[in-house]
């Protein structure tokens, strides 16, 4: 089968969050399982050297681009996967990010730029860049590629559509009057279709004109159809029910391998953690600014710093947590108020609580490494990928049990850690308070010696590759 993968974003070309993770991991993972997939993105500046791409087609003039679109063909570094940019420079050559600039300001033409990479995005897709190729399935991912479905839907010969939810949430929400500066067509303005409470919903586009849906674990396919989690598309969500399918994000234990990782100080496995994991700890204390060598359990946190990860439990919590004995270390950025409240927690607790705002892959590396528990305390959390990164690197996971984390983290209950199968700890309610207890339950299982090393292990033996997840 030859797959058209559509994102916004794939690490490690370009990068904001878990969707580049799933978009450098998953076609390279179809593409071992059989299909030909081909990986297609704007052409952000700086991408057409990284993936070394050249002119390869173009797509005619279309509304939003009137010279049309150059496509440039390359690859993705280090698996060799086919890539395909989408050329425009205006929309998409600038200094910043994929969809804000250097302030953390969004760019005030996101619709423009994302409608006329979905117009691009069809073209390819229905042979018209002038390639000479075209696929059997377009797999679009979250609200940035919503309009390609509403662009093939009805068109002889178009290939089947896919669109999968990363994060509901986000859902590329405009005006009336950027609906039709977009060229559409006013049938499109309907609640059957784009229109969402009197504005226009780009993942509308997905979930209502693709031929199925997935999301990326079973827990939040359930959660997104009820009115807590549904963010106002429940009911569109039950009714396509039938199409809407829970599949868990993999990950890429090619990048993610405590054995080989060559951002850490010392590589180790689940035969020899015990003895060397302590020496990425030290470490990791150094970088952070922590009293190294304490025996107090050091616990990790990589992510962004808004509610729905729980940063605000966190900050509400902080006297109890210090109380347990643990030290801190937080890599993340986010909304200011967070920043500057975890600044001052670092300030009043030097050598307890270290902080780096901002994100650093090696750094997220090393706290995987590093830390004793992994705390991942969000409001909801379509699927999270660190949790996983964690029971690969031994680093016990505490989380709240929602979306992926309940898929994923099976709770240190009497009865699991009886028959082997415990690798974590969760709680239910997001409250400071239910934070804190799991995480005490955590450092009181730290002291039994036996009892921890039967989690770690239980934990490194897990699969979460996307050999099972991408299976057939």
């Amino acid at each position: 089968m030859k797959i058209l993968f559509a994102s916004s974003e794939a690490h490690p070309l370009i990068k904001t969050g878990g969707l580049a993770d799933v978009s450098g991991s998953l076609p390279a993972a179809l593409a071992a399982a059989g299909a030909e997939p081909v990986l297609v993105l704007p052409a952000y500046r700086g991408l057409r050297a990284a993936a070394a791409a050249a002119p390869a087609g173009a797509v005619p003039p279309f509304h939003g681009a009137p010279e049309g679109a150059r496509i440039l063909r390359g690859a993705l570094p280090d698996t060799g996967l086919p890539v395909l940019l989408v050329d425009l420079p205006a929309l998409f050559d600038r200094p910043g990010g994929p969809y804000a600039d250097a302030s953390g300001q969004e760019w005030a033409d996101n619709a423009q730029r994302f409608a006329a990479f979905g117009r691009a995005v069809a073209a390819v897709a229905m042979d018209r860049a002038g390639l000479g190729w075209a696929p059997d399935l377009v797999h679009c991912n979250d609200w940035q590629t919503g309009l390609v479905p509403v662009f093939l839907h009805g068109q002889e010969g178009a290939p089947g559509t896919v669109f999968t939810i990363h994060n509901l949430a986000y859902q590329g929400l405009f005006d009336h009057e950027t609906f039709t500066a977009l060229g559409l067509p006013p049938s499109l303005w309907t609640p059957e279709a784009l229109e969402f409470y009197g504005q226009m919903s780009f993942i509308k586009g997905g979930l209502v004109f693709a031929d199925r849906l997935t999301t990326v674990s079973p827990t939040y396919a359930e959660e997104i159809c009820t009115p807590a989690y549904g963010c106002g598309l429940d009911g569109l969500l039950r009714h396509r029910r039938q199409v809407l399918h829970g599949i868990l994000n993999g990950i890429d234990y090619r990048v993610w391998d405590p054995a080989r990782d060559p951002y850490i100080e010392q590589p180790y496995n689940s035969r020899n953690f015990a003895l060397q994991k302590p020496a990425n700890k030290r470490a990791l204390q150094r970088e952070m600014r922590l009293a190294v060598a304490s025996p107090r359990p050091l616990v990790g946190m990589v992510g962004r710093l808004v509610e729905q990860k729980g940063i605000d439990l966190v900050l509400d919590a902080a006297g109890a947590l210090l109380d347990l004995g643990i030290q801190l270390a937080v890599v993340g950025s986010g909304e200011a108020r967070f920043e500057r409240a975890l600044r001052g927690l670092a300030t009043a607790h030097r050598q307890r609580i270290g902080v780096w705002i901002g994100y650093d892959e090696g750094l997220a590396h090393r706290v995987e490494a590093g830390a004793d528990m992994f705390l991942m305390p969000s409001r909801f959390e379509p699927c999270g990928m660190n949790q996983m990164y964690s029971l690969r690197y031994g680093t016990v996971p505490v989380v709240r049990r929602t979306g992926g984390l309940a898929d994923t983290v099976v709770d240190a209950t009497p009865e699991a850690v009886a028959a082997g199968t415990a690798t974590g700890f969760q709680f239910v309610a997001p409250e400071p308070d239910a934070l804190v207890e799991a995480v005490a339950r955590a450092v009181r299982a730290s002291r039994d010696r036996n009892l921890w090393r039967q989690l770690v292990r239980t934990g490194m033996a897990q699969d979460f590759s996307w050999d099972r997840s991408a299976a057939p």
